[in-house]
Order: structure tokens, then C-alpha cells, then sequence
């Protein structure tokens, strides 16, 4: 949720709480897409002049199965000079950054001090920290994006008319208004984009963080439960996190469709009845095997993904941020390296307990898709 200036004593989960004014303000985009979508590009037309000769250049997006560290790479790249994010402070607003910005300005001028996001997960955070908003762009022109009984995935020639142009006129907005060079973005969706996105832009780099099935689905079990009880709690939450294009855990759970509609199906059945181990699992498995086939058959997507495990990112901090930066084309020195890496390390808090035949279920059915990534 995006920070609040005060957290409610005695409510375990009250920093899912959302303001009334931000509850009321956030249903805008999703009722009326197309007005947003207007207001974004007459903002453009009356930018023209300042965004006119900005390069788009080697945008750096970071994609994967949420829960994996895509936050924490975020994070860790938002902190370099030449990187450009969306914000927390930047919903509801996206479609129009820049009109949006002045008034969050003031909107979020007394809210500075960091506080724990509502993940619980020791990751603190402020109205200015990057956040993946981005998603609102795609479900604006795409609104089926999230719609499980269809193919959610996007090749070269999948995106909706005047989606591309809308994109890189809001991308060269953000460059222009926080004053760097390149785009920065955590979207965990945009792993079933991978096509598109390098069509859009060739020179892209990704970065797809994996993690070992049994911790990683252990993590996604955790965080469910706790946005389903939030959720229960703030119904407000569950709108935010609907809006926003966060369907990832809690009471409305779904499973991204990327062209197996019988995988998807039987997803939700084993969701819908509590046996969430085996439908983690087989989600994991989809997941991951989508992610590796494209590589095996897209020449230009295999030179463009850097795969980075989670385990490595915490366990060789330093030396894997070194590799990430490489290969996002980013400089940077030892030292700043060194303080980013400090950052990283094994989650500490509780983890969903999983028994001896959860875990020998959970190897056995993400077996091949966790193979083809080193475990």
C-alpha cells in the first residue's frame, strides 16, 4: 500500500490501510480508462517541446514470479544515478506523471518517514520509493491482461493499437521529469511481455530473478494468507490492490495465463479446494518453463534476460549486483556495489511451514522447470 502517515494501534494490519480520499481518487483510471488515457497523452502534446529528443535507451526491466527479490533488485538499481522509476507516490496518477507529480508533492509532503511495507518482510519504505506502477498503463489498453481464462502473453505483434506510442512518449516523461537516463521498471507481468517488449525496444535488458521452488513457494503461501486476513480487514486494500494490477496473492488471487489453458485450469481448481502446494507448484512449473522456452527460441531475448537467483543474490551480494550491472549496462564502483550489497541478505521472518510431503510435492513437480535453472 502506498505509505501512510500514521499506523492504527492494536491493527496487525494497518499498513494495508488505505485512505479514504486515495480509495475514492484511485477508482478513476479504472472506470474511465479512456479518459485517463486522453488526459496522458494531451499531457504529452503540451510537453511536446521538452520531451522532443530524448532517447529511450537500453530500458532495464526487471520480471519474474513475485517473491523471488524483484524488489530488492529494484531497490538496489533505483539507488544508481542514471536510473528513472516509478513511485509509490506516483498512483493514482501514472497515466499522467507529470501534472500527477505537483500534486503528490503536496499530497505526501508530510509523509517522509519510512515505514515496513505491508508485505511484512523488513523492507521499509517511503512515498518516493520505487514501486511497480507501471501496470496500469498495460491494463489500460490491454484489459484482458489479467483475464485467466485468456492468453495473457504478448509477442511482437500483440500489442493493442496506440499502446506503443503512449508507452514510450510516458517513459521519456518520467526521464525527463526525475532527471536521468534510463528507465528502470519492476512488473512482474511483464515476464508473459518479453516479445513485446523487446520488439519495442531491441536494446532492452532484462532481468528475471528465480528462486528455489520449495522457499520461493513457501513465501507466496505466506504472503497469501497474510493479504487475504488484510484484505478481510480493508476491503479498501483489495480494491488498491486490484487498480493497481497486483493479483499476485490475497482474495483475488490469479494465475497469469500463458497459453496453456489446461495448466491454468487445473491452477484454479487446486487453489479453489486448499490444496495450494500442488497448485503453487504447478504455477511454478508453467511459470518457469514459458520463462526458458522463450530463451531456447528467441535469439534476441536469450542475449537480452539475465536470469539471477535469489540464493546467489544473497549469498554473494557483491559479486551477483556486479553481474546485474553489467549487464544492464550500469557503472558503478566498488563502494556503491558494497552499499547496495549490504542491503541483501536470507529473509529472516517467518516462513509458512511445509512438512516433509509438501516439499518432496513440491520437487516432484517442479522437478524439469527447476533443472533448467540450476536446482
Amino acid at each position: 500500500m502506498t505509505p501512510q502517515r500514521a499506523s492504527r494501534s492494536g491493527d496487525q494490519y494497518a499498513g494495508f490501510r488505505v485512505e479514504p480520499w486515495l480509495d475514492w481518487l484511485g477508482a478513476w483510471p479504472s472506470r474511465w480508462p479512456g479518459l485517463v488515457r486522453r488526459i496522458g497523452d494531451f499531457e504529452t502534446r503540451q510537453l511536446a517541446h521538452e520531451l522532443e529528443g530524448i532517447p529511450i535507451r537500453a530500458p532495464i526491466f526487471i520480471c519474474g514470479l513475485a517473491r523471488s527479490g524483484s524488489t530488492i533488485l529494484l531497490e538496489c538499481l533505483a539507488q544508481h544515478d542514471q536510473t528513472v522509476t516509478h513511485r509509490y507516490r506516483d498512483y493514482p496518477g501514472v497515466m499522467a506523471p507529470v501534472f500527477w507529480d505537483h500534486v503528490a508533492r503536496r499530497l505526501y509532503a508530510r509523509h517522509g518517514a519510512a515505514r515496513e511495507r505491508a508485505h511484512g518482510d523488513g523492507i521499509s519504505v517511503t512515498p518516493d520509493s520505487p514501486e511497480a506502477i507501471e501496470e496500469m498503463l498495460w491494463m489500460a489498453f490491454h484489459p484482458r491482461s489479467h483475464d485467466a481464462a485468456h492468453d495473457n502473453s504478448l509477442d511482437r505483434d500483440g500489442l493493442a493499437p496506440g499502446f506503443a506510442s503512449h508507452y514510450r512518449d510516458h517513459i521519456r516523461k518520467l526521464l525527463w521529469l526525475r532527471g536521468g537516463t534510463r528507465y528502470l521498471s519492476k512488473g512482474n507481468y511483464n515476464v508473459a511481455r518479453l516479445g513485446a517488449l523487446i520488439g519495442l525496444f531491441p536494446d532492452a535488458r532484462f532481468i528475471v530473478p528465480v528462486r528455489d521452488p520449495v522457499t520461493h513457494i513457501a513465501s507466496l503461501m505466506r504472503q497469501h494468507q497474510r493479504f487475504c486476513a488484510a484484505e478481510t480487514a480493508h476491503p479498501a486494500a483489495l480494491r488498491y490492490m486490484q487498480r493497481i494490477g497486483h493479483f499476485e496473492f490475497g482474495l483475488d488471487r490469479r494465475p497469469l495465463n500463458l497459453g496453456d489453458c489446461g495448466c491454468v485450469a487445473e491452477v484454479e481448481r487446486l487453489w479453489g479446494i486448499g490444496r495450494d502446494v500442488e497448485g503453487w507448484s504447478l504455477y511454478w512449473a508453467n511459470v518457469h518453463d514459458f520463462i526458458a522456452d522463450r530463451l531456447v527460441h528467441d535469439a534476441a531475448l536469450r542475449g537480452a534476460v539475465l536470469p539471477v537467483r535469489f540464493e546467489d543474490l544473497c549469498a554473494q551480494g557483491a559479486t551477483t549486483l556486479a553481474s546485474v550491472l553489467a549487464h544492464a549496462g550500469l557503472a558503478a564502483d566498488e563502494s556503491w556495489i558494497a552499499r547496495q550489497a549490504a542491503r541483501l541478505r536470507a529473509p529472516s521472518y517467518y516462513e509458512v511451514a511445509l512438512d516433509d510431503v509438501d516439499r518432496r510435492t513440491i520437487r516432484d513437480l517442479t522437478a524439469g522447470a527447476a533443472a533448467r535453472f540450476g536446482y
